[in-house]
């Protein structure tokens, strides 16, 4: 059993070619003219605060989001976006690519569960056996050994051993959407009724885009 913390990586993102939403804004008051090297904040500021958002439709970029999959439940619920994730029918946990072992995201509850490897329950070492802790590793544990078991022994097939997986199980999902989307997407994923493992991983993203994009996310 392998435990990691969620994580993600933001791909094809080239913040340079946000003069594109500007020139393709523009043909809506045909305003091109108006159009320099110091334009583009100024025009997208007002766009926003207008409500004319489908402007920056014009503009996206993907995310490769490597979490559980209760996150990847809710994510997929966006509609405007396209999705690419990790299959539990295809990918077989046995196999040597992934170690012969099942990867699960530690949720951040759990404050003294550390990352790493542990192939037996007495490798956890923690402190006190009848935490939440131990029950959550205790549990991930048996299922690991259940699913290989299921696969190795009684010959079950990838999507058919997958019925026992559980939420925590890690997988990889990459997300594609348009800046007026991902805008929708932090302003649901974000707010203090989120899920806690959603916020987990979308509050450090949002702010990685504040610095990337300021323009597009600042307001949240």
């Amino acid at each position: 059993m392998i435990l990691i913390k969620p994580s993600y990586v933001i791909e094809n993102l080239d913040s340079s070619k946000l003069n594109l939403v500007e020139k393709f804004g523009r043909v809506c008051y045909k305003s091109e003219a108006k159009m320099n090297d110091d334009s583009l904040k100024a025009f997208l500021t007002n766009i926003i605060k207008s409500g004319h958002e489908s402007v920056i439709e014009h503009f996206s970029f993907s995310v490769r989001f490597i979490v559980d999959r209760g996150v990847t439940h809710e994510l997929v619920r966006h509609r405007l976006a396209a999705f690419s994730q990790e299959s539990t029918r295809y990918c077989s946990y046995n196999k040597d690519k992934f170690g012969n072992q099942i990867t699960y995201i530690i949720p951040p509850w759990l404050k003294d569960v550390e990352p790493g490897e542990y192939p037996t329950y007495a490798s956890c070492n923690l402190k006190n056996k009848e935490n939440d802790s131990s029950v959550w590793m205790m549990s991930m544990i048996f299922l690991e050994e259940r699913y290989m078991d299921l696969i190795n022994n009684h010959k079950w097939t990838p999507q058919q051993a997958r019925a026992i997986l559980p939420n925590s199980l890690k997988t990889e999902i990459v997300t594609t959407a348009n800046l007026r989307e991902w805008r929708h997407i932090f302003k649901m994923r974000t707010a203090p009724d989120a899920h806690p493992q959603m916020r987990e991983i979308m509050i450090p993203l949002l702010e990685e885009l504040k610095t990337i994009i300021p323009i597009v996310f600042d307001q949240y």
